[in-house]
């Protein structure tokens, strides 16, 4: 069901040959950059287990040093009904690691002065004007107060905006985002325009600044990037991202030609814990969305993700294409929680897509700020992000090594899949 190296098919599907020159592969013999082959043999030991016993469909995993992949594997499904294996070009849907592709959009233009950091987020989009704060009290009959300091770029980068998302079911300002439509997602007729419009006027879950809250804060940085630049969030995405670094089958949905190419969506049966297939959500990733969720919406491919992850390595760069400066990417790796703090202080964890404890947030990524604390193997300075599939990746600037996970069971903590990609990892360094 899986094989190691360079996975690239001899006779490929008429389907697949969009992206048969853009597909994943090992390009270096782990050895010759300190990684041990048996050892990372153990990776896919491990997670084909998964499979096995039916926990996940399938699963693609690459590991990177210095640059270049030194270890590729799939195993198992893309379709369990079908009968499809994951494979070099499988589609996935990358749910919230879309927030670090919107990050980077929007620190593109920071970086050409169009805003700072601390600039007002009402001053780009009016909506967030005189914004209240949750005090007490039901959905139905909030009491709330006006906000003390406004909400602030950084704020949305960072998820101390205030903030929520609806399907958190943890607070009455999350029942207020689903009477409003949003739980897993935007109404049907509300553009990305009119969805921020709806939360800017649902009251905050605190004062901005003042906690960490996973949130919709990314979407609002995306019609941010909408608004500075004039374009829509998939054209600013397309002519300045996906093209410039060579990634060749992103985007908002998949269209007609990468449809066979797109994994099924799971969820865990409830009666023993196998992948259940969960068409009704899945198959919104088949049609171009009316929200363009900067928070959740991109589907990618193991080549595609590996290029962006290695730009971010390469602080900003990749084969002479420049996105960022290296110290705008460092400075972005950096914790930028009020005083330091950690998230198992400063955040309300509600959510799995990082551990909490020995962890900070910069803009738009988790970052090891003391990893003793994690109780992982990892690097301090290292930073990552998950989507709600069980996806994941991290970045380690201090030992060139990056890490791409993707699957597709929702929700992302049901298995500790991402711990255990750290270990199995970490522990195959020999230099």
């Amino acid at each position: 069901m899986g094989s190691r190296w360079a996975l690239i098919r001899s006779q490929p599907s008429a389907a697949a040959t969009i992206s048969l020159m853009a597909q994943i592969k090992v390009e270096v013999d782990p050895v010759d950059v300190g990684l041990g082959a048996d050892r990372l043999d153990r990776i896919g030991a491990h997670f084909r287990q998964y499979v096995d016993d039916g926990r996940l469909p399938g699963w693609l995993v690459a590991v990177s040093r210095r640059g270049q992949v030194a270890y590729l594997d799939t195993y198992g499904r893309r379709d369990l009904e079908a009968d499809l294996p994951v494979e070099a070009d499988t589609v996935f849907r990358l749910y919230s690691m879309t927030k670090p592709v919107t990050t980077v959009a929007a620190m593109m233009l920071y970086e050409e002065g169009h805003f700072k950091l601390t600039d007002e987020v009402a001053s780009f989009i009016p909506a967030f004007s005189g914004q209240r704060v949750y005090r007490s009290g039901s959905a139905q009959n909030a009491r709330t107060e006006p906000v003390r300091d406004p909400m602030r770029i950084w704020h949305l980068m960072t998820h101390t905006a205030g903030l929520t998302y609806g399907f958190l079911h943890a607070h009455p300002v999350d029942a207020m985002y689903r009477t409003a439509g949003f739980e897993w997602g935007s109404p049907p007729d509300h553009d990305l325009e009119a969805s921020v419009n709806a939360w800017a006027a649902q009251p905050l879950l605190f004062q901005p600044g003042a906690e960490w809250n996973y949130s919709v804060a990314t979407d609002v940085l995306g019609r941010l990037v909408e608004v500075i630049s004039g374009q829509t969030l998939d054209e600013f995405f397309r002519t300045r991202i996906f093209e410039p670094l060579g990634m060749v089958d992103t985007a908002f949905w998949a269209d007609t030609a990468r449809q066979p190419r797109l994994a099924a969506l799971y969820v865990p049966n409830p009666t023993d814990g196998t992948a259940k297939r969960f068409d009704t959500f899945g198959n919104n990733a088949l049609d171009r969305p009316m929200t363009l969720s900067g928070g959740g919406g991109l589907v990618s491919t193991a080549h595609d993700y590996q290029r962006f992850i290695t730009m971010l390595l390469n602080r900003g760069e990749l084969d002479g294409v420049r996105l960022l400066g290296p110290r705008t990417v460092r400075y972005m790796a950096s914790n930028h929680l009020p005083g330091g703090a950690e998230l198992s202080s400063f955040g309300r964890p509600l959510f799995s897509e990082t551990d909490f404890d020995g962890m900070g947030f910069g803009l738009g990524f988790s970052v090891v700020i003391d990893n003793a604390a994690t109780k992982v193997l990892s690097s301090e300075g290292e930073f990552a992000w998950g989507g709600a599939a069980s996806t994941a990746f991290w970045v380690d600037p201090k030992e060139e090594i990056t890490a791409l996970f993707l699957t597709q069971l929702l929700p992302s903590s049901t298995h500790p899949i991402r711990p255990e990609l750290k270990q199995l990892v970490y522990q195959a360094i020999e230099d």
